[in-house]
């Protein structure tokens, strides 16, 4: 019976209550259904569109990565091995036998380093550099001076030396006019060969002093004078010099002043990256 005094009827105990809550848990679970179903699609529209906008990206940058940097060029360089690595060694410090020094062509573009000794690479250079860098760090620790300010100045002094020398012998090649196939990589390569009489003068200097660090070094800067002259006599002088013609001509005078130039310079530079690091 109700109570006379009570305002509203009580439905909290009535048997329909349970199916409301039912129906109230129900809503939530499909509204997320139903947003599901609508953004799967949105976010495979915006993966595919991200994955287009990444590629066109991509192709954008190695089109004009490639006209400032030859990607493919580089890769040419870079192709050696381990015996032609050995090799290569050999002939900067021991070049006095050494007797064909001419590149070799095939269909007009030069072979691979690997397959030619005489053909310049990226590898050695580069190698030798970090090297460089590593021995000097290690000369100036024996010293008690190492710290990487110190070490971060040797490694940019070396490339800034770098950098000038190539840039000179561009200058000079260009007034002077001569007609090569010498590339700026192939310039940057030669430059870099004196590294690795440079890290064979410093090693010295480290086991037997300052005695066998000049020894030593004197040998590897005779070598790379030799190495330089019979290398680049081939593309800076003329044909007929290059075969050992007797030619008479100032711009051949000159391209003979360039070569010893070129070859000359190599020494200087490497007694002075080296010579403050031997005491």
């Amino acid at each position: 019976m109700a109570d006379p005094n009570q305002l509203f009827d009580d439905t909290s105990a009535h048997a329909g209550s349970p199916a409301v809550g039912y129906r109230g848990q129900e809503t939530p679970g499909m509204g997320f259904q139903a947003q599901a179903l609508l953004t799967e699609p949105m976010s495979n529209f915006a993966v595919a569109y991200g994955s287009s906008l990444a590629s066109q990206g991509k192709e954008l940058v190695d089109k004009n990565l490639d006209r400032f940097i030859p990607i493919s060029k580089l890769k040419y360089y870079f192709a050696v091995d381990t015996v032609y690595v050995g090799k290569k060694l050999g002939l900067l410090v021991f070049p006095y036998m050494h007797q064909n020094w001419e590149v070799r062509y095939q269909q007009d573009t030069p072979v691979a380093p690997r397959f030619d000794i005489n053909a310049p690479d990226l590898y050695i250079p580069a190698m030798a550099f970090i090297t460089y860098i590593l021995v000097a760090g290690l000369a100036l620790g024996t010293q008690n001076r190492f710290s990487p300010e110190i070490l971060g100045i040797q490694a940019s002094s070396a490339l800034v030396w770098l950098i000038i020398e190539v840039l000179v012998t561009l200058l000079s090649l260009y007034l002077v006019t001569v007609n090569t196939d010498l590339t700026t990589i192939d310039l940057i390569a030669f430059s870099g060969y004196k590294y690795v009489g440079m890290i064979v003068g410093v090693v010295s200097g480290l086991l037997f002093g300052r005695t066998g660090y000049y020894l030593v070094l004197l040998w590897c800067c005779i070598a790379i004078v030799v190495f330089m002259i019979r290398s680049l006599r081939l593309k800076i002088l003329s044909e007929a010099a290059a075969q050992g013609v007797l030619v008479r001509g100032a711009k051949n005078q000159l391209r003979t002043y360039l070569t010893m130039a070129i070859a000359a310079a190599q020494p200087v530079f490497m007694y002075w990256l080296t010579y403050h690091l031997v005491r």
